[in-house]
């Protein structure tokens, strides 16, 4: 198993494992918990994303490594994940901006479609995680610099 990817594969988990357990405790009305747990569960995304942009610069992304067949049904599949990670990504971000300006009746509105969407991610985002690392063996990667200067 890969380090970093592992570890920040575990952030993601994690952040969505904390939106869900914000999301109970909202229904529960239990306010300051929600508070609490959904600054952790963003703090939790903001630290993948740190690892991921980190490790992309410097190591650089892995390529599919799996059969040719597949490659292609690979590549959809995380187009579709790079397309909600980025949707979700912008949307938690507006739904903690209205939070923490107190606009709780536009927050209640979109902090659910949110959740949802940032729970598409993680799943998405795990299942591209064991296409590379787990069930199929990484193909190579370049790290940014050596990409662009040779």
């Amino acid at each position: 198993m890969p380090f970093l990817p592992t570890i920040s594969t575990f952030f993601i988990v994690l952040s969505a494992i904390l939106v869900a357990i914000g999301w109970t405790l909202i229904v529960k009305n239990k306010r300051t918990a929600h508070k609490n747990v959904m600054i952790a569960a963003a703090i939790s995304a903001l630290t993948f994303f740190i690892l991921y942009v980190s490790r992309t610069l410097f190591i650089g992304n892995t390529s599919f490594g799996g059969p040719d067949e597949m490659k292609i049904y690979y590549t959809i599949f995380l187009i579709f994940h790079i397309f909600l990670a980025t949707t979700g990504g912008i949307f938690g971000i507006i739904t903690l901006t209205l939070a923490f300006k107190r606009n709780i009746s536009k927050h209640r509105k979109i902090g659910p479609v949110t959740s949802v969407i940032w729970f598409f991610t993680a799943i998405t985002g795990v299942t591209v995680y064991l296409l590379l690392y787990i069930i199929y063996d990484g193909g190579h990667s370049t790290n940014l610099f050596r990409a662009i200067f040779g």
